[in-house]
């Protein structure tokens, strides 16, 4: 125990440093204050969350709505603000140790989602493992599918990420993809872009006498 005091004392004291004591203070509050709410929705959902400690911060949510659904999430991941995290029917989502999940994330699982330790999720990213069935008049009004994103990953702004997509280990995703497919690991996945410009002719402005 004493070696991991030893670390956490070293830590505050290089952020004081570097950030002044005060806002060190305000942040490690924020920090707290995150870890509270992890744990108060671990003890509402008992039955269907695993996780150790974590941190959950302001306006994020996790919503299960089924019995059978379960969450598990790893040692200190870290949730930032206005993220909501939803799981219904046998879903089931897998979050490794130290993935860092940003601002305005959507998680959306009815089937298998899992995500790696150590990747980081920019802000506005979506990920759902499933699709509305529009085609079929049928009571299954969802096509199920699973997401599996590996170790390392970096997902940027605005990425949105369907069922049935697989990432590889330390792959980048380019800021406003959309994934579906397999990803291989080590690589960088982009969309294509095309910048278009098109003349025109400005209308003449009158002249005011």
């Amino acid at each position: 125990m004493i070696p991991i005091w030893r670390k956490i004392a070293a830590v505050l004291i290089a952020e004081c440093r570097t950030r002044g004591v005060y806002l060190t203070v305000i942040m490690n509050i924020s920090h707290c204050i995150g870890i509270i709410r992890g744990f108060l929705y671990k003890m509402i959902y008992f039955k269907n969350i695993k996780s150790s400690i974590y941190s959950l911060q302001v306006n994020s949510r996790i919503e299960i709505f089924s019995r059978d659904a379960k969450m598990t999430i790893g040692k200190f991941v870290f949730i930032r603000k206005n993220a909501s995290i939803r799981i219904d029917f046998k879903g089931e989502l897998l979050i490794a140790d130290k993935v860092f999940i940003n601002d305005n994330c959507n998680i959306n699982c009815v089937n298998r989602i899992s995500i790696g330790r150590y990747t980081k999720i920019a802000p506005n990213v979506c990920i759902n493992d499933h699709d509305h069935n529009y085609k079929a008049q049928t009571n299954d009004h969802l096509i199920m599918g699973q997401v599996t994103i590996g170790n390392n990953v970096w997902i940027g702004s605005n990425v949105v990420i369907l069922r049935d997509t697989t990432i590889g280990d330390n792959a980048v995703i380019a800021a406003g993809s959309i994934v579906k497919g397999d990803v291989p690991a080590n690589t960088l996945f982009m969309n294509k872009r095309e910048n278009k410009y098109v003349p025109y002719s400005p209308t003449p402005q009158l002249e005011v006498i």
